[in-house]
């Protein structure tokens, strides 16, 4: 009966990770996986074949399924409680990508364009009035910024120096300056602490 527990307990998980009723799991990566997965390579493959076509085709995309997500944050909590929301989910997102039913065009030209078109002011004066902000928040914190940086490079050094050994550590050096101190190491070396 022990030896059955496991077996069981891994059927059981399974079916519940798999079965498209009972959990969201598969149905949330494919999602994922249609409404940005594929959308950020198809973006790519226009940009680089200089398709203007299919550059428009896809910046409605981005621009429906942005405010799709805008407003789903909004609403997370009541819709994810909706049964097959998911399911929805996915069938939009493919609606919105197929060329043959222009779906984010649709949207774009139904509501996105009239919402912008009619607060186009009031959300500049706001991305003014916030870029203005984030630039005054920047230049008071630029030392704790540039620590933060250095330190998360020399913590990319020293996984690198874990992970590929010392061969690779040639030549790599890590400046760690604080808001009150400077000093340079050697990216990845261990410390010589007396």
């Amino acid at each position: 009966m022990a030896l059955l527990a496991p077996a069981i307990s891994g059927e059981v998980g399974l079916r519940l990770l798999l079965a498209p009723l009972s959990s969201n799991v598969v149905i949330r990566t494919a999602s994922c996986a249609i409404g940005v997965g594929l959308p950020v390579y198809s973006t790519f493959r226009a940009i680089e074949k200089k398709d203007q076509r299919e550059k428009e085709r896809w910046l409605l995309y981005w621009a429906a399924y942005g405010s799709f997500s805008i407003a789903e944050v909004f609403a997370d909590q009541i819709l994810s409680s909706v049964p097959l929301y998911y399911h929805v989910k996915l069938a939009i997102l493919v609606w919105l990508q197929f060329p043959s039913n222009c779906g984010a065009k649709y949207v774009y030209g139904r509501y996105v364009r009239p919402f912008f078109l009619k607060h186009q002011t009031k959300i500049d004066r706001i991305l003014n009035i916030l870029s203005k902000e984030l630039t005054k928040f920047v230049s008071s914190h630029e030392d704790e910024i540039h620590f933060i940086e250095n330190m998360a490079a020399r913590g990319a050094s020293t996984a690198n120096y874990i992970i590929n050994g010392p061969e690779q550590r040639e030549g790599v050096n890590a400046t760690i300056e604080g808001p009150n101190s400077t000093s340079t190491e050697e990216a990845g070396a261990p410390r010589n602490e007396t």
